[in-house]
């Protein structure tokens, strides 16, 4: 499926102040001589498809905003299966760990643009800005609950519930950044979304055929578009 970009205002690895992310961002409380301290910290670093920006265990030398593109968060299993554990949007930081090893691993989707800040810069320069701890604990808070949601598809629920599930919550993550659409745009591939589930690739195909078959969705060639509201919510509720 293409690639997902919103507009952006970095450019040649610059980066100014009107960025459309930014009120989403870890720097959206910075007042105007804050942001221009805080930007001559950061490296603007773009990444291709299925470029590694960390992996799980390895040192945690740096953070990372996303300001375009989609990745991709997972951990491997003792047998070298894939869990992926989320995916991460415009606006979403990375790379913050209880630890000093990143706990997970992380790739680009497809073209992927990121604010990268070394660790210890980046602690030194939030460590006196109440606004900025409170912007961490937000991130920190939502990405609990997006962890939340996981636990609940990956529990006792139909393949249907879980695909439905799945598509309603993405598609509330887009809206924050593109408004509410009835197209779900899909920029990861069913094997990702399968890994995230909890399913097999088969599975997943036979989902969205079934959940077509029954007018509740169209397949369409960057995503899906949802044909009956109410019905799709109610499924994804169960």
């Amino acid at each position: 499926m293409p690639h997902l970009a919103f507009p952006n205002s970095c450019d040649g690895f610059r980066c100014e102040t009107h960025c459309s992310v930014r009120s989403l961002a870890i720097c959206g409380q910075l007042n105007e001589s804050e942001h221009q301290e805080f930007e001559r910290l950061a490296q603007h670093v773009r990444f291709g498809p299925k470029e590694a920006l960390f992996s799980e265990d390895e040192m945690v030398d740096s953070v990372y905003s996303l300001t375009e593109g989609i990745a991709r968060l997972y951990k491997l299993l003792p047998d070298g299966r894939r869990q992926i554990i989320g995916f991460a949007l415009p606006g979403d930081f990375l790379g913050m760990a209880p630890s000093n090893r990143y706990s997970f691993s992380a790739d680009a989707i497809g073209p992927l643009t990121v604010c990268k800040f070394f660790r210890g810069p980046f602690m030194r320069f939030i460590e006196n800005r109440p606004q900025m701890l409170m912007r961490m604990n937000e991130f920190a808070t939502r990405e609990l609950g997006l962890a939340q949601d996981q636990m609940l598809l990956l529990g006792r629920r139909s393949a249907e519930e879980k695909v439905a599930a799945f598509l309603v919550g993405w598609r509330e993550r887009l809206a924050r950044l593109e408004g509410m659409t009835k197209t779900v745009t899909l920029p990861m591939g069913r094997q990702d979304i399968a890994d995230f589930l909890g399913l097999t690739i088969e599975t997943v195909s036979r989902t969205f055929t079934k959940l077509e078959r029954e007018k509740l969705i169209v397949i369409v060639p960057d995503g899906v578009r949802v044909l009956d509201s109410k019905r799709f919510d109610a499924l994804a509720a169960a």
